[in-house]
Order: structure tokens, then sequence, then C-alpha cells
């Protein structure tokens, strides 16, 4: 019996699961099962190295001495680690901690220069 569990899958994977199920014929939950499914064997499989791979991203070993598959899963691993560092980001508040200005572009590419006095909170003064 197959059950299911309510899972959080990230939207640029959505997407390109959607794109991959109509190629495939395939609804989107489909594909991305079958996206898991395969991932399982690779990561089980005897003709892809965890160790070497562990080693690699560890900083021990070189990618370039992998092999395709284990690159594969390296590259992968190196994409969802920089998405989750690109996430945590908060560089305006970081400059702004620094008392440093920068600029940054609008949505319609317009740069725009910020200033850390006017991106911090003001504090009122007493009066006497």
């Amino acid at each position: 019996m197959t059950g299911s569990a309510p899972t959080r899958i990230d939207d640029d994977v959505t997407s390109a699961a959607k794109v991959a199920a109509e190629i495939f014929s395939r609804s989107t939950a489909q594909q991305v099962n079958h996206w898991a499914r395969i991932g399982r064997e690779l990561e089980a499989s005897s003709s892809v190295s965890q160790r070497d791979i562990a080693e690699v991203l560890a900083g021990r070993a070189s990618y370039d001495e992998l092999g395709a598959r284990e690159q594969a899963v390296v590259r992968a691993e190196w994409a969802e680690r920089m998405t989750a560092l690109r996430e945590g980001l908060d560089l305006a508040a970081e400059f702004t901690a620094a008392g440093e200005s920068w600029t940054e572009a609008e949505a319609d590419g317009t740069p725009v220069k910020r200033s850390a006095q006017a991106a911090r909170p003001r504090r009122r003064r007493r009066t006497a």
C-alpha cells in the first residue's frame, strides 16, 4: 500500500518537474517521485562512490578526479547549498549595521544608491 505525506518542494524543483512531466506524460507528482527514486538508486549504487563524493564536498578531494556520475551528485549538492546561502543573506542589514552605503538595482534595472543612514530607524530626541 502506498501512502503520501505532505512534503515541501522548492519552487524551482516543482517548475522543472512540471516541464519534464509534460515531456514524459506524467503528472508533476509522478515526475518528482520518479526523480526521488532515481536519487535513491544513485545513492545506493555501487557504481557511485558516496565516500568520494563526501570527500569532495568536505574539500579534501578534487572534483576533477570524480567520474561523471559523482560529479553530477556533487553539482546538485553545491547548487542546493548555494541556494540556502543566498536565501540566508540580508546584505542591506549587514551594510546598514556597518554604516556602509550600497547600490542595488530596481526591478527595471535602474541603479539606486542606498544610504546606511537612511536605512536606519531614526531615534526620537527627548525634549526637556
